[in-house]
């Protein structure tokens, strides 16, 4: 199997509609790969990708880039109701922080 594909983010979960463990990867939405156990769950789809990945440079598609080996500027742009971006302003100034600050500290707390 190709090494590239190693860089690549996987995931393996239990799907309680399939009674199975479910391979996934994230640069491939539309693949998945259905097992008894996790570990060969995790192997079948980077078998898959591994076969996906030869066909696309066969047929000269493009070749999704592995998340891990993407730049990330830090900026991106989101769109919220004006009310929302009323209470966020006047939090971030009873806080005596930027909006910016209050907004990146709320994304960076930890996820459940």
């Amino acid at each position: 199997m190709a090494k590239n594909i190693d860089r690549y983010t996987y995931r393996v979960t239990w799907s309680e509609e399939d009674q199975e463990h479910v391979g996934l990867c994230v640069e491939f939405p539309s693949l998945s790969w259905l097992a008894d156990d996790p570990e060969l769950a995790l192997k079948g789809i980077r078998q898959l990708v591994h076969e996906c990945v030869e066909d696309m440079r066969r047929t000269n598609d493009q070749v999704p880039e592995p998340l891990s080996s993407k730049k990330f500027s830090g900026k991106f742009m989101v769109r919220v109701p004006p009310e929302t971006h009323r209470l966020l302003t006047i939090e971030a100034a009873e806080s005596g922080v930027s909006l910016n600050r209050l907004i990146s500290s709320k994304l960076h707390q930890p996820r459940m």
